[in-house]
C-alpha cells in the first residue's frame, strides 16, 4: 500500500450529536491543499485505502463526504462506493456542464448523495444542479452575518440541507444553530466541547467509582455491588458480555460471572467506554466524544502494540491514556484533579497532563491528526521511527472501524 494519510472529521447535527463524517486525505508529505495537489483525488485514494476493511466497517451507519473533482465524478470509479455511505462533495471549481449534470443525475438515480462544497454565493450555473443536490455546504468564516443571512433565504427555494463548514469557535457555532442550520463541522468539533454547561451525573458518578475501583485492584464483590446501585450499568454491561460471547452455551445473567469473564482489564476499557456513553438529560456531546475517545484508545494500543509487541501492559496503559484524555471535558473536571483521583502512574498523568513523554508524544500525535494539523503528524511519525505513514493508516482504519463497533454496541437501544 503507498503512503497515504486519512483521516475523519466530524459533522454534527444542530445538537452536536455525529451525523456524517468528512473523509480527509493527503498524498504527499508536503501536506499542500491546492489545485495540483488535487484533493478531489481523495476518492482514488479512499477506495484504495478502506477497501482492506470496507468503508461500512469504518463509518458505522454514517455517512462520509468525499471531496470530488470533474474528472473523478465523470469517472467509473465512482460506482465502486457504497450508495449508503457515500455523499459526493463537489468542488467549488468544477464546471456545472452538461456532462456534470447528466452525470449527478445518474448518481442521484442510484441512490448516492450529492453536496456542494466550499459555497459563498449562488453562482448561476448552480440553478441547473440544485434540483440535483442533497446538501449545501456554506464556508461561513468568508460570510458577515448579512451575506449569510441572504445567502440562506436564497438557497430555501430547495429542499437542501444546509451545512455550515469551518466553525472554528463557539460564538460561530451558536450563530449557525440560530440561523438554522441543519449540521455543522469545523476543527472547533475535532475535540469535542460542549456549548452549554453541564453538571455530572449519577451514572458518571458511579462509573468514576467503578473504574477507581478495578484502576485499583479492588475485590470483585465491590464491583459487582456497585454496578448493582445502577441497574442501566448493569444492562449495559450483561448487554456487552453477552454481544461478546459468541458461542456461549447459555445467556450471562449474573454481574459477577460477566465480571469474571471479561477480566480486569477488558472490564476496566468497558468502563471508561462507558463513561462518555452514559449521557445525562439535555447532554448530546456524548455521541461525539465517545467516538473521539475510542478512535484515541484503540489507536495510542495499537502504536503501543508496533513498539512493543510482547508487552501488553504497555498495551493497556497507552488504551487507558487514550480514553481518559478526554475525561475532562466529558466531567468538566481538571485534569490534575482527575490524574490524582485516579491515582495512575507517572508517565502516564505526564502524558495527559502536558502530553510529556513516550505515550504524552504519541497522544499529540494523534491530536495533530484529529485537528488536521498534518505536517506535525508526519514530523511526529519520523520521529516515532519505527511507523511508517502507510502503516499509521492501516492501524487508523482499524480503530475507526473498532471505535464504530463499539458505538453501536453500547448505543444500541435492544
Amino acid at each position: 500500500m503507498k503512503d497515504v494519510f486519512v483521516g475523519r472529521l466530524p459533522i454534527l447535527d444542530s445538537k452536536q450529536n455525529i451525523a456524517a463524517y468528512e473523509l480527509l486525505f493527503r498524498a504527499n508529505q508536503q501536506n499542500e491543499v491546492s489545485v495540483t495537489d488535487n484533493r478531489a483525488a481523495s476518492a482514488n485514494v479512499i477506495i484504495d485505502a478502506y477497501g482492506q476493511l470496507g468503508i461500512e466497517n469504518v463509518m458505522g451507519k454514517r455517512r462520509g463526504f468525499i471531496k470530488v473533482d470533474a474528472k473523478f465524478l465523470l469517472s467509473d470509479a465512482v460506482f465502486m462506493l457504497p450508495k449508503n455511505h457515500i455523499v459526493f462533495e463537489i468542488l467549488r471549481n468544477v464546471e456545472i456542464d452538461d456532462a456534470i449534470i447528466q452525470r449527478c443525475s445518474e448518481l442521484r438515480r442510484k441512490g448516492y448523495q450529492i453536496a456542494l462544497s466550499n459555497v459563498v454565493r449562488m453562482e448561476k450555473h448552480f440553478d441547473r444542479l440544485m434540483p440535483l443536490v442533497n446538501v449545501v455546504k456554506i464556508n461561513v468564516n468568508a460570510l458577515n452575518e448579512r451575506e449569510l443571512t441572504g445567502l440562506i433565504k436564497k438557497l430555501k427555494r430547495w429542499p437542501v440541507l444546509l451545512l455550515a463548514e469551518r466553525v472554528e469557535n463557539r460564538k460561530t457555532a451558536k450563530k449557525c444553530i440560530t440561523l438554522g442550520f441543519n449540521m455543522l463541522q469545523g476543527f472547533y468539533f475535532a475535540k469535542p466541547e460542549v456549548i452549554s454547561g453541564k453538571r455530572i451525573d449519577p451514572s458518571k458518578l458511579s462509573l468514576l467509582k467503578l473504574l477507581l475501583l478495578i484502576v485499583k485492584d479492588g475485590d470483585v464483590a465491590e464491583i459487582e455491588n456497585e454496578f448493582k446501585y445502577q441497574p442501566g450499568l448493569s444492562y449495559n454491561l450483561l448487554r456487552m458480555v453477552n454481544s461478546a460471547a459468541t458461542g456461549m452455551p447459555k445467556t450471562i445473567n449474573s454481574i459477577k460471572r460477566a465480571i469474571m469473564i471479561l477480566g480486569r482489564k477488558q472490564l476496566q476499557r468497558w468502563v471508561q467506554i462507558l463513561l462518555y456513553t452514559a449521557k445525562q438529560k439535555g447532554d448530546s456531546s456524548s455521541d461525539a466524544l465517545v467516538q473521539t475517545a475510542s478512535v484515541r484508545g484503540k489507536l495510542l494500543e495499537l502504536i503501543a502494540i508496533a513498539d512493543r509487541p510482547h508487552d501488553k501492559n504497555h498495551h493497556d496503559r497507552a488504551f487507558m491514556v487514550g480514553v481518559l484524555s478526554l475525561l475532562d471535558a466529558l466531567l468538566d473536571m481538571e485534569m490534575s484533579e482527575l490524574v490524582e483521583t485516579l491515582s495512575i502512574q507517572k508517565d502516564m498523568g505526564d502524558a495527559l497532563l502536558s502530553r510529556r513523554g513516550y505515550l504524552g508524544r504519541q497522544l499529540a500525535l494523534i491530536e495533530a491528526h484529529e485537528q488536521g494539523d498534518f505536517e506535525t503528524v508526519f514530523s511526529a511519525l519520523a520521529e516515532l521511527g519505527f511507523i511508517s505513514m502507510s502503516e499509521f493508516t492501516v492501524m487508523e482504519l482499524e480503530a475507526l472501524a473498532w471505535a464504530s463497533r463499539i458505538s453501536e454496541m453500547v448505543n444500541s437501544p435492544d
